[in-house]
């Protein structure tokens, strides 16, 4: 009776969450990789059910063919929006490795002026979508912006930059994406042996050397693993590309979502998303076969104190490069808020009038986007809570290393490749889902179920097993002592990733755009079409407003995380 209670509780559960992620993550993926073969959509859920949708599927294999993948590399087109997609990523990675390592040497290693207060400005762009950076950059360097203006008024002849192109993006991607690879390298700063240097400095060399020999060589891991991961956010940032990527400028994230947005060319969106996913999971593979098997310990037991260098010929310098750096985004958001309250604002270094009429014309007429933002990011959330409590529990202790790694795969599919493979898959009867916000709020759930299980899973090592041992011993299930015991001691990390997922929900960009049906139109989206219908005034006041959702959600997140230390 007790194996069968065992069975009846958690081992239905852990088969309940196996199909959950069979029937919204697996199947889509390996949907859309077959699809890019019959270049037709395919039924699986009817080819189950369904005998003459099963003959149908089966003829469509038949007529299978590689064309698909032959056109990436005879289509110029295709294969020119691949290598503009690998070339802008590597640009952008490499500039802002470059960017990051005077700013975390700064922050780590010298006393700096302001080092706290650029420290504090460098999580800015953490939480300022991507597209409404790259709508800031418009407003400013646009042909009407101000920074134009200023820049054609000493003189300079068209524009100083031009954002619609891909300087433009890779600009926007490097001032908003710098802060995912500075804090590991403020870290990996830290961490590294003090002692080395000094021992360099009495055997006689100078700053500059002892830094190039001894100090940079030991971030060296850091500047590998965050050079990837800048890579790949990058290669599948879809914000900034589909606000300021040209018609004439191929990137393979805006082909696939005009493939299937715009064409319903199911073939080539399928090819795209196979790309996209093989090359997000080269990258991850890369990052962690560079990592794996070097050795860079210089960390022993006894701890080693820092001494900061004061040095102000290092110092000032430091410190004027990193708030250059920290005040483009700031000054981006600064832009974005004159556009919120101005009455008009042409080609002017600033708003010939102010009001605060399009807040009143957000609250009265999108008041129902904001309120669908919180509903779907409520409803994702439900489902990332009661998915990672368990995956957690079921991957530290029991050991579960086939659901860890489920919950590692949204890390690696782009979100846009995401949305295509759900669209495709849930796009027929009998599981019609697409245009629902059902689905919306699936695939919400399932791109940011990894930061809630990683959160899970600290909480859950940290509480030893005999607490529900005993609860198991006294006559209780393993699903009540899991309810009862473990959730309660849970609760701090289930409140610190349950605003990180809510927080990156709002913002999601790709999956809102792509599969948000009108009736349930996200701010996101509602920005998006504002942008597109040249009402830049409402979509600035709504930027606004979501920008001040997620840092008071930020802001909660961090108090609630501080506290439960």
């Amino acid at each position: 009776m007790k194996k069968l209670r065992k069975f009846s509780s958690m081992t239905a559960i852990k088969w309940f969450i196996y199909a959950f992620f069979l029937l919204f993550l697996i199947l889509p993926l390996l949907a859309v990789f077959l699809v890019s073969f019959t270049n037709d959509p395919i039924n699986l859920f009817g080819s189950f059910i369904n005998t003459e949708t099963l003959r149908t599927t089966l003829e469509q294999f038949q007529n299978g063919t590689l064309e698909n993948f032959k056109a990436i590399f005879s289509n110029g087109h295709y294969f020119a929006g691949l290598k503009n997609s690998i070339l802008l990523s590597f640009i952008v990675s490499v500039a802002v490795i470059l960017l990051c390592v005077p700013i975390a040497y700064g922050i780590a290693r010298t006393n700096m002026p302001w080092k706290k207060t650029i420290s504090a400005l460098c999580t800015i762009p953490l939480v300022v979508p991507t597209f409404i950076s790259a709508y800031a950059f418009i407003i400013m360097f646009g042909r009407s912006g101000w920074v134009t203006y200023i820049y054609q008024a000493l003189g300079g002849e068209g524009l100083f930059i031009d954002p619609y192109s891909m300087t433009g993006i890779a600009i926007v991607q490097i001032f908003f994406f710098f802060p995912y690879a500075l804090w590991p390298m403020v870290a990996a700063f830290k961490i590294s042996d003090a002692s080395l240097e000094e021992a360099s400095r009495n055997m006689g060399a100078k700053g500059w050397l002892t830094f190039q020999t001894v100090t940079f060589p030991l971030v060296i891991p850091g500047m590998l693993s965050t050079l990837m991961v800048i890579f790949a956010v990058s290669f599948s940032d879809f914000g900034t590309p589909i606000i300021l990527a040209p018609t004439d400028l191929n990137l393979i994230v805006v082909d696939a979502y005009r493939e299937i947005a715009g064409f319903f060319n199911w073939g080539g969106a399928a090819i795209l998303t196979v790309i996209m996913i093989a090359i997000a999971a080269i990258v991850y593979w890369l990052q962690n076969f560079f990592l794996k098997g070097r050795n860079y310990d210089t960390v022993s037991g006894k701890p080693k104190q820092i001494k900061l260098n004061k040095n102000k010929k290092v110092t000032i310098p430091l410190s004027i490069f990193s708030g250059f750096v920290v005040f483009v985004p700031l000054l981006a958001m600064l832009t974005v808020f004159l556009q919120s309250i101005a009455t008009t604002w042409g080609k002017d270094p600033l708003p010939t009038g102010y009001t605060l009429d399009h807040y009143k014309t957000i609250f009265s007429s999108s008041l129902g986007n904001i309120q669908n933002s919180l509903i779907l990011a409520f409803g994702a959330l439900i489902i990332s809570v009661v998915v990672a409590v368990f995956v957690s529990y079921f991957v530290v202790r029991q050991k579960s290393t086939s659901l860890d790694f489920m919950t590692t795969i949204p890390l690696i599919v782009p979100g846009i490749a995401f949305g295509v493979a759900l669209i495709q898959t849930f796009n027929v009867a009998p599981l019609q889902l697409t245009g629902t916000a059902f689905i919306l709020i699936v695939a919400y759930a399932i791109r940011r179920l990894p930061y809630m299980v990683r959160s899970t899973v600290g909480t859950m090592k940290s509480i030893k097993k005999d607490i529900e041992e005993a609860a198991v011993n006294l006559g209780a299930s393993t699903f009540t002592s899991a309810i009862t015991i473990l959730g309660p001691l849970m609760l701090p990390g289930i409140a610190a990733g349950s605003i990180l997922v809510f927080v990156t929900v709002i913002k999601e960009t790709s999956i809102s755009i792509l599969m948000a049906p009108a009736e349930w139109a996200p701010m996101s989206l509602a920005i998006f079409q504002n942008v597109l219908r040249a009402e830049y005034y409402s979509a600035a006041a709504m930027s606004i407003i979501l920008v001040i959702m997620v840092v008071t959600l930020q802001m909660i997140a961090n108090k609630i995380s501080s506290s439960s230390k």
